[in-house]
């Protein structure tokens, strides 16, 4: 199975990008982990928001390989424990599809994108940064991993 980060927003700082990897490295070949940014749209003070998260979400849904399980990450989502994780992460297994995880902009995810999730993940009811939330999914898509497998990174 194959796990598509898709994040709204490029050039992020070198923290993000080494705190990102440190964890996607860790994944097995057969359960990848891949990020995929899509260009933020230009906000100044008189932009038109509406527009450019319209197109922001033309873009995350282009990205998507056609019969991927979209699940987006919203503040509204559904919170999972640890443990609750690596059950959902055991069924998308048993699915057979890859996986979309959607993360949106300033913003949030466009309608469009919603409207296509199959699932709803919050991370918490608190707003993130949205480089921060790159790195806290993939330490927690990797913790729930290696719950799956026993492996003694997660312990209680």
């Amino acid at each position: 199975m194959k796990i598509q980060l898709i994040a709204v927003g490029t050039k992020m700082p070198d923290w993000v990008e080494k705190g990102y990897l440190e964890y996607a490295r860790r994944f097995p070949k057969e359960m990848q982990l891949e990020l995929l940014e899509i260009n933020a749209g230009k906000r100044g003070k008189n932009a038109d928001i509406k527009r450019i998260l319209k197109k922001e979400g033309e873009l995350t849904l282009e990205a998507i390989p056609k019969g991927n399980k979209i699940v987006t990450l919203e503040v509204t989502g559904k919170s999972w424990t640890t443990e609750q994780l690596a059950n959902e992460m055991t069924k998308w297994q048993h699915d057979g599809r890859n996986i979309s995880l959607l993360i949106g902009g300033p913003e949030g995810l466009a309608p469009e994108c919603i409207e296509q999730s199959e699932q709803r993940w919050s991370l918490s009811a608190l707003t993130l940064p949205h480089p921060l939330v790159r790195i806290i999914v993939a330490e927690s898509l990797y913790r729930a991993f290696t719950l799956t497998i026993n492996h003694p990174y997660h312990r209680e």
